[in-house]
């Protein structure tokens, strides 16, 4: 029976590590129009940490994650250190002893054309460019985005190449049938650490319209 009360308490711990360590800082955005899974949302202008990766989109983004996880861990030209905003994912394991750490925010977004992709850390809204600590590494860039208006479904699971290409198939369909106008290729948000179970994930397509 304990044996069978420690497989219980371990299937409990999986279930609740994804959401508690996701549990972190966001953007703030507002819901223009909903529709069941799909939004049109307004984000205001926000500052990015970002990395161009030349891969396939599965290897892309876990080389671009490596790369701006090491800036918002330490590997920056500063070494006053911020306080976190939430719980540290697993990534803190990378973390310099010395230079800043800045908080772990949600989501990673990427993007991509053809083999070359960008992947980008939304930085917490507190920094400005001004205040935020330089990257060490040429290959991390700090940006300032602009606000813009999104069309976004909202889906659960591994987010596998079927699974982004179904559900960028049902916004496209969305954007036409409202004669909305899109401004941008689709983009992918992933807001969970990799050991989330499936059904506890959330992913996004994004595809930026005019408003």
């Amino acid at each position: 029976m304990w044996l069978i009360g420690v497989a219980g308490a371990l299937v409990l711990g999986a279930v609740l590590w994804g959401p508690l360590v996701s549990n972190v800082e966001q953007p703030k955005y507002t819901v223009v129009e909903s529709d069941g899974i799909i939004d049109i949302r307004d984000y205001p202008a926000m500052i990015v940490a970002e990395a161009e990766v030349s891969s396939e989109r599965e290897k892309a983004i876990n080389q671009g994650f490596r790369l701006i996880a090491g800036y918002i861990f330490g590997n920056n030209l500063s070494s006053q250190k911020v306080a976190m905003t939430a719980p540290v994912t697993q990534e803190v394991s990378i973390t310099e002893q010395t230079g800043e750490k800045i908080a772990m925010t949600a989501p990673v977004t990427q993007q991509g054309a053809g083999s070359s992709w960008k992947v980008r850390f939304i930085m917490p809204a507190s920094y400005t460019m001004e205040s935020l600590p330089k990257p060490r590494d040429p290959k991390v860039q700090l940006s300032q985005i602009a606000s813009r208006r999104f069309t976004v479904i909202r889906f659960s699971g591994m987010a596998g190449e079927a699974s982004l290409q179904r559900q960028t198939a049902r916004l496209t369909q969305f954007i036409a049938a409202r004669k909305l106008t899109a401004v941008s290729a689709p983009s992918y948000a992933f807001y969970n650490p990799p050991w989330t179970l499936p059904f506890m994930r959330r992913n996004e397509v994004m595809i930026e319209i005019s408003r």
